[in-house]
């Protein structure tokens, strides 16, 4: 028997309504914006129930390396863009399995791994330059989206005992966002170092503050340290004419 806890329910319902949501708006920027909001995170990271710690930080990267995976399969190879998802899915799977138990849960490792992402995201924000790409709306009716989406979540609650702190940045809503922004991938990837620079923040932040205010509330200090980090970021993402 399946047994489902209260916040693998809420996971369930509120990230299949953003993934929803998420397809029925056209313009690439638009889809970014959702995309980035850190709401499967809070949630995963309440369902898990476990202490924020450096795998939370490492698994940004593979998150990272997905998108990037699902471009280059679709855009580059020209495999179809569901073949490209279930690959990259599959690789982020296998490497949080594989990560979760050779990280170290120490602050030292904690720290090291924020300084080595916010790099990472530095050289993928300069080196990733913008593209011009259509708007794209998905054609599916809403009650045929949503128990897709539904489907997806499920899955991945069955088996976050395998990812562990992985679950918490596995691209429950990115999984959609590429297939809705199929045409517009490099528009994806580029909203993810922005994520990045105001994720690290916000895990730093519940890391410190959990010891002492426990998982629920640490998540709360962490949104408020999240939303002025990202919106410069964003307003540069969103500002700037786009590149041809």
């Amino acid at each position: 028997m399946i047994a489902l806890g209260f916040w693998d329910i809420v996971l369930l319902v509120v990230v299949s309504l953003q993934a929803t949501l998420l397809a029925y708006l056209s313009h690439p920027r638009w889809k970014a914006l959702i995309l980035a909001l850190p709401i499967p995170f809070t949630l995963a990271a309440l369902a898990v129930g476990a202490p924020v710690n450096a795998a939370n930080v490492v698994a940004l990267n593979v998150l990272l390396a997905f998108t990037h995976a699902v471009r280059l399969l679709h855009d580059k190879v020209r495999m179809p863009i569901v073949p490209a998802i279930v690959l990259s899915a599959a690789g982020y799977i296998a490497a949080g399995a594989l990560l979760k138990s050779v990280i170290p849960a120490t602050d030292l490792a904690f720290w090291l791994s924020c300084v080595l992402t916010l790099g990472i995201a530095a050289a993928t924000h300069h080196l990733f330059k913008r593209g011009d790409e259509p708007d794209h709306r998905s054609p599916l009716k809403p009650w045929v989206k949503l128990p897709l989406v539904a489907a997806v979540v499920f899955g991945l609650i069955l088996i976050k005992h395998v990812l562990a702190a992985f679950t918490t940045m596995f691209p429950m809503v990115g999984i959609f966002a590429a297939y809705e922004g199929r045409t517009s991938l490099r528009a994806v990837c580029r909203s993810l170092p922005d994520f990045m620079f105001a994720m690290v923040p916000m895990l730093a932040a519940v890391r410190l503050a959990q010891p002492r205010l426990g998982l629920g509330p640490a998540l709360a200090v962490g949104w408020v340290v999240f939303l002025p980090m990202l919106y410069p970021l964003i307003r540069d993402f969103w500002g700037r004419s786009v590149a041809k």
